[in-house]
């Protein structure tokens, strides 16, 4: 691994942080949070700082993310088709990574950080991350979909569509496929899942996650 053009052991700077990954809906915000309160982590949540990573970004080293802000939300989720979306979503491609390794970098080591999200790619991560810090969360379609429903977001970016069902579909669609993905690489890359599926309780997660981790 190589940061600031010097070669740099990963466990000396990224020895201390713990990392939750996986598809959209599985529960890995409200784990994270769990798991932060009951042992007294940092939590640093990839989703908050989106909006932050977005004005950090440059059109030179975030080019879909420049084009995705250009578009209007039915070019964003009408027009295109989930195949399309998938492989053009500037965050499923790993733009602004770094600014997530930037941020971590900055942070005190103690406490120790938990961080979560979707953008943390596994052969990202990967390079980063010791040996059993890290797992991502594998959602079954029908726990996706309860779990936005759940949340009362589900129709929160499709209704605003002037095709609110198509919109809602490649939505699903999309996100299914990057967890289709997350599960390729995961298993060829040797690193942990969790699956979650609608049998499976919110403490019976959080008791996987914290073993996995060996927090």
């Amino acid at each position: 691994m190589r940061l600031g053009g010097k070669n740099t052991d990963a466990s000396a700077l990224f020895g201390h942080v713990y990392w939750i990954g996986g598809g959209s809906g599985a529960g890995k915000s409200t784990i994270a949070r769990r798991l932060a309160d009951r042992h007294g982590l940092r939590l640093y949540a990839t989703d908050d700082v989106m909006s932050d990573h977005a004005g950090r970004s440059t059109r030179d080293d975030a080019p879909l993310l420049s084009g995705f802000m250009a578009m209007d939300l039915d070019e964003r989720w009408v027009h295109r088709s989930p195949e399309t979306m998938l492989e053009t979503f500037h965050w499923f491609r790993g733009e602004g990574f770094d600014l997530i390794v930037e941020d971590l970098l900055a942070l005190p080591k103690d406490p120790p950080v938990l961080v979560e999200g979707f953008r943390l790619l596994p052969h990202l991560v990967r390079p980063l991350a010791v040996s059993g810090h890290a797992v991502w969360l594998l959602p079954t379609p029908a726990f996706r979909r309860h779990a936005l429903d759940s949340r009362g977001s589900t129709w929160g970016i499709a209704g605003r569509t002037s095709d609110p069902d198509r919109a809602l579909h490649n939505l699903l669609e999309r996100d299914r496929m990057f967890t289709d993905r997350l599960s390729e690489q995961t298993k060829l890359l040797g690193l942990p899942i969790v699956e979650v599926d609608t049998t499976t309780t919110e403490d019976e997660l959080t008791e996987q996650v914290a073993q996995t981790l060996g927090i």
